[in-house]
């Protein structure tokens, strides 16, 4: 699968609904900034103004998100392994700073007017209120419509958006009432109201000031990938529990979470017994990763997997463990006690070409280990036996050949033995001679009773190896003659 994005691939349909939903609050937001502008330069209100400032770092934000759903969207590449998920929290650092700003600047103003007792210009018109009203009302259709995309695309810049503009329905509704109470003032000659107006500016400051705070907490977590909150506490337990049902997982000793844009990552550390063959640890790697993508789903999951002695298991179990952490083959391991001790007799396969000293010291290396791992070992006898090199010599070749061409000549003595197949000569070392084992396949007629079946194979059996007894075992597999024909 390639990590490069295809150049004439059609736009998938999440990032075109979250891109159609930024852009509309981007066209949303100038429209309402350019309103409260006009409106607070005729009127003088500062809380107007302050409400202009507000909206223009809206569209400065909108912006920011717009260009932020168009990159944070593309697949991972060679130079961004991780996708381009941080471009959405980069985008919410820079719209925190810009509210920050605007908050220090609406601040100072309303206290320099409070303080100073500067007397308010208001020009009386109902223009500030249509304004605010269409202002709430286009704040809060967006806000719905962003959080809905947000939520079903889980996109943390449309998100953080969804938020911003909520808060400014109640940053408008503070303005209206400083607006309301400062023509109260003016009309009926109360000094004290005029300072509704730049009080309600400093309840806008406070507001943007609240959410720049949340903002920057959450982005700042994201950018040093801090584990999400979501994950932190309930669902950190119920994944914890989930793991740890899984059958093979001993413990969950590391479990590691963070985001970058709408996608997971997970890093996970299990114990999983270490006399588990490859095979199995490998499925449980895969019920992990389904354990996790079901709590995230389409969550990256990344498992390491750490051999772990479980309590389960007997003292074969822990001799063999001993023996495959240092890549050694034992068999035919038997343990017995007397007297309280145990006493260990096994088998241990070495290269053939190995010299006597090298595998005297590999042997007594495993036996150390062996007593370290079970103390309770008293004696160990190990028998050294050489692995035999696994090509065989042409001569061996020949001798197989003919083994078969012996079988099939011996098989035309039974007339209801319809053909002899898939013959298989195998060589087995054992204390130092070659073990000979044929396997094959015989087809006899649908009809033939079990019976007479066991006696023609038996009989086979004794002459074959009557006039070959280098042949330790045959095997005969019975077929009958419409399974063979299939």
């Amino acid at each position: 699968m390639s990590l490069t994005a295809q150049p004439n691939a059609a736009v998938p349909a999440p990032h075109a609904e979250k891109r159609a939903a930024a852009f509309s609050s981007v066209l949303a937001a100038f429209g309402i900034t350019l309103l409260k502008l006009i409106t607070g330069l005729l009127t003088g209100s500062l809380g107007m103004l302050s409400e202009a400032a507000h909206s223009g770092i809206d569209l400065i934000a909108a912006a920011i998100t717009l260009l932020s759903v168009n990159v944070s969207d593309r697949p991972a590449d060679e130079d961004h392994n991780y996708g381009h998920g941080k471009i959405e929290s980069l985008s919410a650092f820079v719209e925190t700073g810009l509210m920050l700003i605007s908050s220090i600047w609406i601040v100072y103003e309303s206290l320099h007017r409070i303080l100073g007792r500067t007397h308010l210009a208001l020009v009386m018109s109902p223009w500030p209120i249509v304004v605010l009203l269409l202002s709430i009302a286009v704040d809060y259709t967006r806000s719905r419509n962003l959080h809905r995309v947000a939520v079903a695309y889980a996109s943390e810049a449309l998100e953080a958006d969804a938020v911003h503009f909520g808060t400014d329905i109640w940053s408008s509704f503070a303005v209206l009432l400083g607006l309301s109470a400062a023509y109260a003032g003016e009309r009926f000659h109360i000094p004290g109201l005029e300072l509704a107006d730049p009080i309600a500016a400093l309840v806008v400051s406070l507001i943007i000031l609240k959410v720049c705070y949340a903002l920057a907490s959450k982005t700042i977590d994201n950018l040093l990938d801090a584990t999400p909150p979501e994950t932190r506490k309930q669902i950190r337990r119920q994944l914890i529990h989930d793991l740890l049902a899984i059958p093979g997982v001993i413990s969950v000793d590391r479990l590691r979470t963070r985001r970058s844009g709408a996608t997971y990552f997970a890093d996970l550390t299990l114990g999983i017994p270490r006399n588990v063959t490859f095979q199995r640890s490998e499925q449980i790697t895969m019920a992990a990763t389904a354990a996790v993508q079901l709590l995230y789903p389409g969550a990256d999951v990344v498992v390491h997997s750490v051999p772990t002695a479980s309590l389960a298991e007997s003292v074969h179990d822990r001799i063999r463990a001993v023996a495959a952490r240092a890549n050694l083959s034992i068999h035919d391991v038997s343990v017995q006690q007397y007297d309280g001790h145990l006493h260990v007799e096994q088998h241990l396969e070495v290269d053939e070409t190995l010299p006597l000293r090298q595998a005297h010291d590999l042997v007594t290396k495993l036996e150390a280990d062996m007593r370290l791992e079970v103390p309770a070992i008293s004696t160990i006898l190990t028998h050294i036996e050489s692995e035999p090199a696994t090509i065989l010599h042409p001569a061996v070749l020949e001798h197989d050949r003919q083994l078969e061409r012996r079988l099939r000549t011996a098989a035309r003595a039974y007339p209801k033995i319809l053909d002899i197949h898939d013959v298989l000569v195998t060589h087995m070392p054992s204390h130092g001679s070659d073990r000979i084992q044929v396997n094959c396949h015989c087809t006899l007629p649908d009809d033939l009773p079990m019976s007479e079946v066991h006696d023609i194979i038996t009989a086979l059996e004794g002459s074959f190896k009557l006039e070959n007894p280098e042949v330790a075992r045959l095997l005969i597999h019975p077929e009958p003659a419409t399974d063979n024909r299939r």
